[in-house]
C-alpha cells in the first residue's frame, strides 16, 4: 500500500531538511522525484544521493514565489515523465521577529514563500492532475497554525501563513475531490533541520524547547517524511481535507 512505483512526485524546498528527506523517502518507495528548490546545485546533490540508492530523480531550480518558474517546473516534469501524481508543498522560511519590530517586507516575504507559493504550485499541478482525474497534494504546515490554544511569540507572520495553509487545504480538498485529487496537510512540531540550528546552538534555549515536548527530543525529518509517504500513497485513499499533527506530543501539554 505504500508502493509508489510509476508515480511522479514534485517536492518543493527539497535541497535540505525535511524536503530532502521527503524526496529520499518517496524515491525509496519507488516514485520518480522532481527535487525542486532555489539552488540547482544543492538539488543536484540530492538527486545524486537518490540515484546512489537506485532511485530516479531530476533537479529543477524553482522559486515558488514566481509563477513563471513554477510553470516551467511543471512543464519539465511533464516533458520528462508525462504526468504528475504527487505534489509535496514543502518550501518555506522561518524568521523569529517580535511583532512590534515586524516590517511590512518581512510579512510580505513570509506570505509570498509560505502561502502564496503553496497556492501557485497547487494550482499549476492540479491543472495537470485534473487531466488524468487523479492526484495527491500534501501541504506542509506547522503546529504554529493556530486554533490550538498555543501561540508562538515572534512568529506572527509565520503562524498566519501556516494557518492559511490549513484553510486552503480544507477548501481545496472539497473543490478537487470530484476530480479524484486528494489534499491533506501535515503539521510538524520541532524537527531537527537547518531551520532550528540557532535553537540547538544555545543549550538553555534547546532545553527550554525540549521541556515542552513530552518525548523530550526533536523530531527527525524522516519521521515526518514517513507520514508524507502515507498521505501520498493509496494507504490513505479515503483521507482528504485532513491535517495530521506530528509533534512528539507538544500540543497535548
Amino acid at each position: 500500500m505504500f508502493d509508489l512505483k510509476e508515480k511522479v512526485a514534485i517536492i518543493t524546498g527539497a535541497r535540505r531538511g525535511m524536503g530532502r528527506a521527503h524526496a529520499q523517502v518517496l524515491a525509496k518507495a519507488g516514485a520518480k522525484v522532481v527535487v525542486s528548490d532555489i539552488s540547482f546545485k544543492d538539488c543536484k546533490k540530492v538527486v545524486e544521493e537518490i540515484k546512489k540508492q537506485e532511485g530516479e530523480a531530476i533537479a529543477v531550480e524553482c522559486d515558488v514565489t514566481k509563477k513563471l518558474e513554477i510553470d516551467e517546473m511543471v512543464k519539465k516534469t511533464i516533458e520528462k515523465w508525462g504526468k504528475i501524481d504527487i505534489l509535496v508543498n514543502n518550501a518555506g522560511i522561518l524568521q523569529f521577529i517580535p511583532f512590534l519590530e515586524l516590517k511590512e517586507e518581512d510579512w510580505d516575504k513570509m506570505i509570498a514563500v509560505n502561502l502564496k507559493g503553496y497556492f501557485l504550485c497547487a494550482q499549476a499541478v492540479a491543472k495537470e492532475m485534473a487531466k488524468q482525474k487523479s492526484g495527491v497534494i500534501v501541504n506542509i504546515a506547522s503546529i504554529a497554525m493556530g486554533q490550538q490554544g498555543v501561540g508562538f511569540t515572534g512568529l506572527v507572520h509565520y503562524g498566519a501563513a501556516k494557518g492559511g495553509i490549513i484553510a486552503m487545504t480544507e477548501a481545496l480538498a472539497g473543490e478537487l475531490a470530484p476530480l479524484n485529487i486528494r489534499v491533506n496537510a501535515v503539521a510538524p512540531g520541532a524537527i531537527d533541520t537547518p531551520m532550528v540550528e540557532t535553537t540547538k546552538q544555545d543549550p538553555k534555549i534547546l532545553e527550554q524547547s525540549l521541556s515542552r515536548i513530552p518525548m523530550h527530543r526533536l523530531g527527525k525529518p524522516e519521521e515526518v517524511s514517513n507520514l508524507v509517504l502515507f498521505l501520498a500513497s493509496d494507504a490513505s485513499s479515503y483521507m482528504t481535507g485532513s491535517t495530521v499533527v506530528i509533534d512528539g506530543g507538544y500540543l497535548v501539554m
